[in-house]
C-alpha cells in the first residue's frame, strides 16, 4: 500500500477544496515546493499533484510551480488537471513528471487516451471521479451519466498504469474513504486502483489494507495530513509492518 500525499494547486498555492467546490477553499501554503519537500522528508514515496485551475479550464496553469516541485524532490510525482492533449503529456513527462492523470479526456476523447497509453506505457493513470457511483468531469462541474465501473471496464487492457478512484462527496471532508466503492472498482478490473477522497485517519488506512488483495495499491490523502488528523509517519509505519 502506497501512501500518497496530495498537493492541490490553485493560483500557485497549495490549497484544499471541500467536495471540489472552488468557493470552499482553504490555503495551506504559498510555497508548494516546500510542502512537497516536507512530505518527502517524512517518507513519502510518491506525490500526487492536481492543477485545479487546469482541471476547470482544460489547459495547465501551474506548470512553473510543478517544475519547482520536481527540482526540490527526487520521489516520483503524478500530475492531473487539464491534461487533454498529447503535447501536454509530452511536456509534463519531459519536465520530469513520472505519471500523468487523465480524467475528462477519458470520457470525451477515448482515442487520445488510447494513443497516450500506447506512446507512454506505464505512465498514464485514469482518473475516475464519481458521486454516487456516477462520473463527473470538467473539474467535477459536469455530470456524465456514466458509471465508474462501466468506464473502468472500458479501459481494461489499454495499458493504463492505474486508476485513481475519487469519491467526490467525501473529498476534503475527512469522513472516511468509500472502501466498498473502491473495492467494487478494484474487483471489476485487472487495473491497479488507488483510493482517494475522505481519508480521516489511520483507521482508513487499515480498512484499505484489508482490500489490498483485490488490487488496491495505494491511497491519496490530502486534508487529513494538513489538519494533522493523520500523521504521514504513522501511516507509513502501519504499512511497513503489515
Amino acid at each position: 500500500m502506497i501512501i500518497i500525499p496530495a498537493i492541490d494547486l490553485k493560483d500557485g498555492k497549495c490549497v484544499r477544496l471541500l467536495q471540489g467546490d472552488f468557493s470552499r477553499e482553504t490555503i495551506y501554503s504559498d510555497h508548494p515546493g516546500e510542502v512537497a519537500k516536507a512530505w518527502q522528508e517524512k517518507g513519502a514515496e510518491r506525490i500526487h499533484i492536481v492543477d485545479l485551475d487546469g482541471s476547470r479550464s482544460g489547459v495547465p496553469h501551474n506548470g512553473e510551480v510543478i517544475q519547482d516541485i520536481i527540482r526540490r524532490i527526487n520521489v516520483p510525482i503524478q500530475v492531473g488537471g487539464g491534461i487533454r492533449e498529447m503535447k501536454t503529456i509530452k511536456h509534463y513527462l519531459a519536465m520530469g513528471v513520472s505519471r500523468v492523470i487523465v480524467g475528462t479526456a477519458a470520457l470525451k476523447d477515448r482515442q487520445f487516451v488510447m494513443e497516450a497509453c500506447s506512446a507512454y506505457p506505464g505512465q498514464i493513470i485514469l482518473g475516475i471521479d464519481a458521486s454516487d457511483g456516477n462520473i463527473k468531469v470538467e473539474g467535477w462541474t459536469e455530470e456524465t451519466g456514466q458509471s465508474a465501473i462501466e468506464v473502468a471496464k472500458s479501459y481494461e487492457g489499454s495499458g493504463i498504469d492505474a486508476i485513481v478512484y475519487t469519491d467526490i462527496k467525501r473529498d476534503g471532508m475527512e469522513i472516511g474513504v468509500n472502501v466498498e466503492a473502491t473495492k467494487n472498482i478494484a474487483e471489476s478490473v485487472d487495473i491497479p486502483v488507488i483510493a482517494s477522497g475522505g481519508v480521516s485517519g489511520l483507521k482508513d488506512i487499515e480498512e484499505l489494507m484489508k482490500i489490498e488483495r483485490y488490487g488496491v495499491i495505494g491511497v491519496i490523502t490530502g486534508k487529513a495530513l494538513y489538519t494533522g488528523a493523520l500523521q504521514l509517519e504513522d501511516a507509513l509505519e502501519i504499512v511497513l509492518h503489515s
